[in-house]
């Protein structure tokens, strides 16, 4: 029975090996394959039955060119992946977890949770990490190191106290956080952490970061805000001098597609009302972003911007008013 279960167990390992042979390349000869598996080629046709059976379409064709070649098949059949092609499989998915493709987030997410439930243990942990620390808004984004992307990762998984180099004014300076989620936005990936030594949440830019690495203390998380909406306020308001809250008299929806996620958040106030929170260098400058959107709006705060939406009305009525009016003409 021992020899039987060997035998056995032989024959699966060869048949794996024949399949992720058939995954590499095109069309494989028969001699080919059977001096690839130590075997002779009738082995290879009773292993290329087996496949078959498994549901993997290989095709057989003779003569010059001809060979094993695996094709398209109604079903999708398990893939052979060595360790390089599962990682890149994770970095490709990670990408497709922010996309702006309407459901394309969650069949990225689904395909980590399958991917994490067959990988060696090895592996296995590195998938949890990056899947499980990771939260999105907007779409398509600039790539960062993905080794930094992997720490980043690590630590927000095993709570663990992380330290880089961070540009502050002129110089760049060591920080202590605590990391919380992995944020990936329309175009950059940041960092939600608590700032052991400004004692508050932070965002920070991944590529901006340097010298990235888990220090050895463990921590307790605490309670913390969630990570791509906060990440999101910050990035298109807090991180600007002035912020201000406009009520927009048009859809969310509709809204959003006018205004990048990174410039602006944007929240439903029933089905034709949403409320705009945004920054900018002046309140000028914020005032003119929304009213180019081409819809009433009201001010909500900053009080002081009130006064600005009248001053600014003032002046483009004083510019107009230097125009003189076209006169109307009628055609002859």
């Amino acid at each position: 029975m021992a020899v039987a279960g060997g035998d056995e167990r032989g024959t699966t390992e060869r048949v794996l090996t024949l399949l992720g042979l058939l995954q590499q390349r095109q069309v494989w000869t028969g001699p080919e394959l059977a001096d690839r598996l130590g075997v002779t080629p009738r082995t290879v046709r009773r292993d290329v039955e087996r496949l078959r059976t498994l549901g993997y379409p290989v095709h057989a064709s003779q003569g010059v060119g001809g060979g094993y070649q695996l094709g398209p098949g109604q079903d999708l059949p398990p893939l052979l992946l060595d360790d390089e092609e599962a990682i890149a499989t994770v970095v490709s998915l990670l990408a497709g977890a922010g996309g702006a493709v309407t459901g394309a987030g969650d069949a990225a997410l689904r395909a980590l949770t399958k991917l994490d439930r067959v990988l060696p243990t090895r592996l296995r942990h590195e998938v949890r990490a990056l899947s499980g620390s990771v939260e999105s808004f907007g779409g398509g984004r600039t790539p960062v190191d993905p080794e930094v992307l992997m720490t980043l990762a690590r630590v927000c998984r095993d709570e663990v106290e992380a330290g880089f180099g961070y540009p502050s004014g002129s110089e760049v300076r060591r920080r202590r956080v605590e990391p919380y989620r992995l944020v990936a936005s329309e175009r950059r990936w940041y960092l939600l952490a608590y700032d052991l030594d400004r004692d508050d949440w932070r965002s920070f830019r991944v590529d901006r970061m340097t010298d990235v690495s888990a220090r050895t203390w463990r921590f307790s998380p605490r309670p913390a805000p969630d990570a791509a909406p906060y990440v999101q306020e910050g990035v298109a308001s807090r991180v600007y001098p002035h912020q201000a809250r406009f009520l927009v008299h048009a859809p969310a929806d509709t809204v959003r597609a006018q205004i990048p996620a990174s410039a602006a958040v944007v929240r439903r106030r029933g089905s034709e009302l949403c409320e705009v929170l945004s920054g900018a260098g002046s309140l000028d400058s914020v005032l003119m972003h929304v009213l180019l959107l081409g819809h009433d709006f009201e001010v909500l705060d900053p009080p002081e911007l009130g006064r600005r939406c009248r001053a600014l009305a003032e002046r483009l009525l004083a510019a107009g008013a230097a125009i003189p009016p076209v006169p109307d003409t009628e055609e002859s």
